[in-house]
């Protein structure tokens, strides 16, 4: 009876470690997307001024020829 409860124990661990770590993969995923105003991967000519709202800035490249491929790294 005691062999079971340790195994229950350790699936159990071993389930949270399981959640846990998915959890901060996806916030890592987050956290590198330009959604959130992290703009490191896109060319400086792309990347909006600070405090620029991003419908706004997406709408203003649109209307240039030279950065409609800026566009990409918004969508």
């Amino acid at each position: 009876m005691n062999k079971k409860i340790i195994i229950y124990i350790i699936i159990g661990i071993i389930i949270l470690l399981l959640i846990f770590s998915s959890f901060s993969i996806l916030n890592l995923k987050k956290n590198n997307s330009s959604a959130n105003g992290n703009y490191s991967n896109i060319p400086e000519k792309c990347r909006p001024p600070a405090g620029q709202d991003i419908e706004a800035w997406k709408e203003h490249l649109g209307h240039h020829a030279e950065t409609q491929d800026c566009l990409d790294y918004f969508k």
